[in-house]
Formats: C-alpha cells, sequence, structure tokens
C-alpha cells in the first residue's frame, strides 16, 4: 500500500495550483524535504519546498503562464520562490554535487530526482512526494524516519566534507526528531567527532543559526550532553558546561516556560557568546540582563517590576539551574505582586533644587531603597529621605 501525506498537505488549493501549474507543462513537481517528513512525523509544516525537473527559465515560465508571481531568490542555484495570497512556495531545480570545499557546493541541474536526493544530508530529508500524495523514497528513508533515526546520506565523512554545518544540523535535527531512548545515531556520532576541526572553516553566523534551532528544541539536553562529550560543543560555546541544562529544563517545565535559546544559552555558561557569535543588539542585551539579575540579590517582588511575569520567571529558573535557589508558589506570587506594583515617585515629584544627572541618580536611589523594603514605603515616606 503507498504511504500518503495527509489530506490537508496535498488539499490545500494554493498548494494544488503550484503542483498543476507544472503538471499541465509537463514538468514533474514533488514536495521534498522538511515538508514531507513534518507531515509524516505528525508535526506543524510550516514552509512548502517544491524540487522539479524544470530548469529556473522553465519554472519562471511555468509560473507565469498560471498567472502566479515568481521571485528569483536564488536562481543560479535553481532556486524560484513562487507566490500565492503572500504565501511562499520555494521551487528548486532537481540538481547534483560537481563540487565541495567544506561550506559550499558547485551544483548541476539535474532531470533524475535520484539525484536531487543522493545530494541531501539525511535520509529523512530526502523523502518526497506527488501532488497526490503519494510518497516518493528514493533511498530508503522511511524506515529511518518511522524509527526516528536522523541518518546521514550515504558515508558520514563524505557528507560532512561537503559542507561541515552538516555536523552541527546532525545534533540539531537529532534533538527535533530522534527517539531519545535509541540514542545518537552511531556512525554519525563518530564521523562528526572525528570531523569537528572543520567547524573553524564556517562563518559565525552559519554556527549561530544552527545553535539556535538547536537551542529552541523542547529538550536538546541528551543532544548538548552528545556535543559536548564528542568535542564538537567546546569549538562553538568554548567553556560551556551542559550539568545545568537539565536542572533548567525541569524548571522551566514547572513555570510553564517555552523553550528560549538564549535562556539556555546562560545557563551553558562558558566564554560570553556574544563576542564570537556575533549576536544580534538585542539578543546580547538579553543575555546581559539575564546574567545580571541572576547573581544578583534581587528578591522575587523586585524581579516582578523590573522585568516583568516573564522576564522574572527566566531568572527564577536560571537561578534554580544554575544555584539551586528554590522557588515555590509564594515565589511566583511575589513575581505578579512586583509586576503589578507602581513606583510612586515621579521626576516631578523631587525638589526642584536637584537638576539634571541628579534627578535620574535620586530616583535610582529612592527604587532601590522601595524595592528592597517589599514596595511598601509610600511617596511621602520616601521623599522624606532626601
Amino acid at each position: 500500500m503507498t504511504l500518503r501525506l495527509p489530506r490537508s498537505i496535498v488539499e490545500d488549493p494554493r498548494t494544488r495550483r503550484v503542483l498543476r501549474a507544472f503538471r499541465n507543462d509537463g514538468y514533474q513537481a514533488l514536495l521534498v524535504g522538511g515538508t514531507v517528513r513534518n507531515a509524516l512525523l505528525g508535526v506543524p509544516v510550516t514552509d512548502i519546498d517544491i524540487a522539479t525537473n524544470a530548469v529556473p527559465d522553465e519554472i519562471l515560465s511555468v509560473a507565469e503562464g498560471a498567472g502566479i508571481r515568481a521571485v528569483p531568490t536564488g536562481i543560479s542555484h535553481g532556486t524560484v520562490t513562487l507566490v500565492i495570497d503572500s504565501h511562499p512556495f520555494e521551487v528548486t531545480t532537481f540538481r547534483k554535487d560537481i563540487d565541495t570545499d567544506g561550506r559550499r557546493a558547485t551544483v548541476s541541474f539535474s532531470t533524475n530526482v535520484a539525484d536531487d536526493a543522493a545530494r541531501r544530508d539525511f535520509t529523512m530529508n530526502a523523502l518526497y512526494a506527488t501532488g497526490e500524495g503519494a510518497v516518493v523514497d528514493p533511498l530508503n528513508g522511511l524506515p529511518d524516519l518511522k524509527a526516528r533515526r536522523v541518518r546521514f546520506v550515504g558515508t558520514p565523512a563524505h557528507r560532512i566534507q561537503e559542507d561541515y554545518l552538516r555536523i552541527l544540523r546532525f545534533f540539531r535535527f537529532t534533538a527535533w526528531y530522534a527517539d531519545p531512548s535509541e540514542g545518537i545515531e552511531p556512525e554519525g556520532l563518530s564521523a562528526c567527532a572525528e570531523l569537528a576541526d572543520g567547524l573553524s572553516r564556517l562563518s559565525v553566523e552559519r554556527v549561530w543559526d544552527e545553535l539556535r534551532k538547536l537551542l529552541s528544541a523542547p529538550d536538546p539536553s541528551w543532544v548538548l550532553a552528545a556535543m559536548d562529550k564528542s568535542g564538537v560543543l567546546v569549538r562553538c560555546l568554548p567553556g560551556t558546561q551542559t550539568d545545568a541544562i537539565a536542572m533548567l529544563l525541569h524548571a522551566e517545565a514547572e513555570l510553564g516556560l517555552d523553550p528560549d535559546p538564549m535562556r539556555r544559552l546562560v545557563a551553558l555558561g562558558g566564554t560570553a557568546p556574544e563576542a564570537g557569535m556575533r549576536l544580534s543588539r538585542a539578543d546580547t542585551r538579553h543575555l546581559a540582563r539575564l546574567r545580571s539579575h541572576v547573581e544578583s540579590g534581587d528578591a522575587p517582588l523586585a524581579l516582578g517590576h523590573l522585568l516583568g511575569v516573564a522576564g522574572a520567571r527566566d531568572v527564577i529558573a536560571l537561578r534554580f539551574a544554575l544555584i539551586q535557589s528554590l522557588f515555590s508558589e509564594q515565589t511566583l506570587e511575589e513575581i505578579a505582586r512586583g509586576a503589578n506594583t507602581v513606583f510612586p515617585v515621579r521626576a516631578a515629584d523631587l525638589p526642584a533644587n536637584l537638576q539634571g544627572p541628579e534627578i535620574g541618580q535620586a530616583l535610582e536611589r529612592l527604587k532601590s531603597a522601595w524595592l528592597s523594603e517589599g514596595c511598601v514605603p509610600d511617596k511621602a515616606e520616601l521623599l522624606g529621605r532626601l
């Protein structure tokens, strides 16, 4: 019996319109990669990717004939993005590798789906489906998908040497899709450990993009431990330790926190990653704020007032993981109370003789005292201390 994708994927009218346009013009067009993988695993499908035997100029012609907007997003690599009702479909010509240098590949176009499958990273990503939803499996990847086993296509070492980023992709996909009870696929793990030095050839932007996605997984702890033991983690994040991650995950569950890569990065410790990873300014500020309040003596009430409920819970979770600071229902109540408490003194309330920086300094002193005293002193009492 032919395995098929859920009807919700293939019966979307926008998807049907794109695939029908290629079929009407005599071309093969198949759903591919994460679209097929996620649909078969029953996890959300966020992007629709299509592989075709049409070359880029032919893709553009198909789109024009069907009245579909086309954007040549990566036309030299065979990729054109078709857009229907603001929904993008990334359409890429079947390809095969001609040459690789560990960071990028030189490719040629192909008319054979088997060539396209053979250049993909993992067997679970080398699955295709027709417009009717019938699964096409050129490399026998379905058994790996069903077992939730992340396995390299072909020889792991060869696949990694084509692009060393595949080391991090191996761990990222394992964190998201593998069965923890089965452990990490041993041949792939061994190749990643042996070739970890190749990570130094990658741009920091590509490395951090993969690490962010890995740290966003529901439970990356067992994969991070394997990365640490294999010598991969130290090459990306020097000085990190994975001991606190399991404790953090426990606190996240207790506090109802969604996965946050920055929170988990703080738990890993090590050399400040914002220097080497070129994080955004927002992420750098977020990291600094978390570290500062984790190490401060601020009470839950003060944390709630200063950071809001979500920010304060981040700090409480990290304190639990890093310094074994316990929290209780009362802790959460204090955070909520602090978040809803308004500091009673404004700049306009201060004596007129205070000018310029003195105003901010006075407000800071009064707020510090107010927070340390449980937000009890009122405006009159605070102003009386000046």
